[in-house]
């Protein structure tokens, strides 16, 4: 695969409405990709568990029930799949649509982040740590495995929302090559945004990498996965000669409806490594000295 350098990258502060028919939502969905792709996006990212606003589809019961949103969802699973393949292949696109609730042949469920690509094939990476709402109240599942995805602009990975405040996940995926990281998220509180965006910028920061964040915005008093969300899409950056001082490429407003974009020069990710002020990525294995092998 003939790998390119650079590459403009959407990502969507995603607004969770109240859909009336499966149609409404092929509709928007089909709007905020040809937005995006208007504006010569080639990777587009979407928030984790926007989704969850296909549960308006459901009768009250279901809506007011978490238990069994998560199994009526399934019913739509196929169609969701459906849709942002066709999109992906229609468009030449990369397409990563969030998150959904994924029934597994056991029962359980996962937090699953599909990675569509232009050629029709599909991959996913499951959220491998879970938040104590998915814990203690959904009961959703860890994955179990750390993958990167590869693609006509390298190797991409992805933190679902709180996989990015732990930093051994995003450098496994870039020892594996990634210089970028998909983060859908879905926070409801202002503090909770933070603390994705405080991962992200850590993760840029350690692996001279590209890390970009989704989130949902808005109110939808009627669901009870997805009632306040809180936050502003943003592509961030390392620290160093040629980037931005503070590290941030691009940032929304906060909670408003957007598509936010950034053009990546994935080659300078490469350089930056080899020529910058400090070389946190080359340096990551030297902390490791200061603890006893039982330690690491």
């Amino acid at each position: 695969m003939t790998v390119t350098d650079k590459v403009r990258l959407a990502t969507a502060q995603y607004d969770i409405t109240r859909l009336q028919n499966w149609q409404q939502y092929v509709k928007k969905i089909n709007h905020w990709v040809n937005e995006a792709v208007n504006q010569g996006s080639e990777i587009l990212l979407f928030p984790e568990y926007g989704s969850m606003e296909l549960v308006s589809l459901f009768s009250a019961d279901i809506i007011q029930s978490l238990d069994k949103q998560l199994d009526a969802m399934q019913d739509l699973h196929e169609d969701f799949l459906s849709l942002f393949k066709q999109l992906a292949i229609q468009h030449n696109v990369y397409l990563q649509p969030g998150t959904f609730p994924v029934k597994l042949k056991d029962n359980r469920y996962r937090n699953r982040a599909y990675f569509f690509k232009p050629d029709g094939t599909v991959d996913f990476q499951d959220k491998l740590q879970m938040t104590r709402f998915e814990n203690e109240q959904w009961f959703i599942s860890s994955g179990e495995e750390i993958k990167v995805f590869a693609t006509c602009f390298g190797n991409i990975g992805i933190n679902v929302c709180y996989d990015s405040e732990f930093p051994m996940i995003a450098r496994k995926q870039v020892e594996m090559g990634a210089n970028l990281i998909l983060v859908p998220s879905c926070t409801d509180t202002l503090a909770g945004y933070h603390r994705v965006r405080i991962g992200c910028q850590a993760r840029a920061l350690e692996n001279q990498c590209y890390v970009v964040q989704s989130p949902t915005v808005g109110n939808a008093l009627w669901s009870e996965a997805v009632d306040t969300n809180i936050g502003a899409a943003a592509v961030y950056t390392p620290v160093d000669y040629g980037f931005p001082d503070d590290g941030v490429l691009a940032i929304g407003q906060l909670n408003q409806v957007q598509w936010v974009y950034a053009d990546l020069d994935l080659n300078s990710i490469a350089n930056i490594r080899t020529t910058g002020q400090v070389f946190n990525y080359r340096d990551w294995p030297d902390q490791f000295k200061f603890f006893n092998a039982s330690q690491r």
